[in-house]
């Protein structure tokens, strides 16, 4: 069997699995039923100075649902734990001692000065954790009293705060990034400058869920009041996975290790974020909808996926998928690919063609002599599968790349691989300066 075994910046956990910093590792009684179910260890809910801060009596979320009725997304306003610091380190102190095998990470949040952070480290470090998460990442609450993402979108905030909490610790340090910022590489970057170990990624998106139209108040609210929130879940996977990669392929940040946030939700999420360099994954929302059992889908999964593939390890498939990620100007144009319709799947719906004659190349003719009968006009068709990613059945509709030597009945043009990219491409009219 795969051995799911993962070390992550000296840090040994069973599997790469991690609770994230959120309600579900609020305290100990929450941690230690996670660690029973199987995760390979959890990131403390962020803890910060004395006193407390205080959380709102009342909605915290608002959910984002499917048709269906599946949650898609949170929306949530609660800010960082509102228990005593001593109160959480004696906690996190004796759950490390029970679980020598798990991972437990601290997840901190302090004023941004020296002394803040001189302070607390220490007092962490003696709990015997593995490391500890620096929570650069929330956008609401903390952010406007200086902390959480407003530190994470200055580039210079995180390299100096990295820099004293490796200068006044020895664990290792991984900042948690924000997504509420232009370009995720330039926080990367100033993470790496200051020493930091590794960096995790996404934290939660600034977002209003909805309006309640009958009482014309936003949602969640209190006593009538509402405030902009983290939204996460799986809707933010795709936002995720793209800062992930970004991070894993740029050259300033190469070989940074990653712990990969954002959605994940099944085995396959899990193995699409180390696929693209991910060397763990932090576990949030899905915990929160399905309870901490789901660890056993999820290990048992990806540990059938590796056996299929022929993975011996996490490290056999981590960033493999990285070399696919390429700027635009890389990509081949002279690639073509055409719609194909399986009769025999096709349930005469006709929603590819309602989509193609209404929004795309109407390229899909629908023919009726008795019955519905849809067919692909390879000479329309300019391969942006749209009919593909709408139609009801798998495998239906599916992509033909031309192979060279045919002729593209689109353009007439012959398919060859004489250009590899756009930079060399006779059309691209800044060729020379692309070279």
């Amino acid at each position: 069997m795969a051995d799911l075994t993962t070390h992550f910046i000296g840090i040994k956990s069973p599997n790469p699995f991690w609770l994230a910093s959120a309600p579900p590792t609020d305290k100990e009684y929450n941690v230690v039923r996670a660690l029973a179910a199987g995760w390979g260890g959890v990131v403390w809910k962020t803890v910060g100075e004395d006193p407390p801060i205080v959380n709102v009596n009342g909605p915290r979320y608002a959910t984002l649902w499917s048709q269906d009725r599946r949650v898609i997304g949170f929306n949530n306003i609660e800010l960082i734990s509102d228990r005593p610091l001593k109160t959480n380190l004696d906690e996190m102190r004796r759950v490390k001692r029970a679980w020598p095998d798990r991972a437990i990470i601290a997840s901190l949040m302090v004023p941004c000065t020296e002394e803040a952070w001189k302070n607390i480290l220490p007092q962490v470090e003696d709990t015997g954790c593995d490391g500890v998460e620096l929570n650069f990442g929330c956008p609401h609450g903390m952010s406007e009293r200086g902390m959480g993402s407003a530190v994470g979108q200055v580039p210079e905030y995180i390299q100096m705060v990295a820099a004293w909490c490796k200068q006044y610790s020895k664990l290792p340090v991984i900042v948690k990034l924000t997504p509420n910022i232009t370009d995720i590489r330039y926080p990367a970057r100033a993470a790496k400058k200051g020493g930091a170990d590794a960096v995790s990624l996404i934290n939660t998106i600034n977002s209003i869920m909805g309006v309640d139209l009958d009482r014309m108040v936003m949602n969640p609210v209190t006593d009538g009041k509402g405030s902009h929130g983290g939204y996460c879940g799986y809707a933010v996977k795709p936002i995720a996975l793209n800062m992930v990669g970004e991070i894993a392929r740029d050259p300033e940040t190469h070989g940074l290790p990653i712990s990969g946030i954002g959605g994940i939700t099944t085995w396959k999420d899990a193995a699409e974020f180390i696929a693209l360099g991910a060397g763990t994954v932090q576990v949030c929302t899905a915990a929160m909808v399905y309870g901490f059992k789901i660890i056993q889908d999820l290990t048992d999964g990806l540990s059938n996926f590796m056996d299929e593939k022929g993975y011996k390890s996490i490290a056999d498939f981590q960033g493999k998928a990285v070399g696919s990620v390429v700027n635009w100007q890389a990509l081949n144009l002279n690639h073509i690919e055409k719609a194909v319709i399986e009769q025999d799947l096709c349930i005469q719906c006709g929603r590819c063609h309602v989509v193609c004659e209404d929004t795309s190349h109407q390229a899909i003719v629908a023919k009726v002599n008795g019955k519905r009968h849809f067919e692909v006009m390879e000479e329309e068709c300019v391969g942006c599968n749209l009919c593909v990613s709408i139609c009801p059945v798998p495998q239906c509709i599916t992509m033909r790349a031309l192979k060279p030597g045919e002729v593209d009945k689109r353009t007439g043009v012959k398919v060859t691989g004489q250009y590899a990219n756009w930079t060399t491409h006779p059309n691209n009219p800044m060729r020379e300066a692309a070279k």
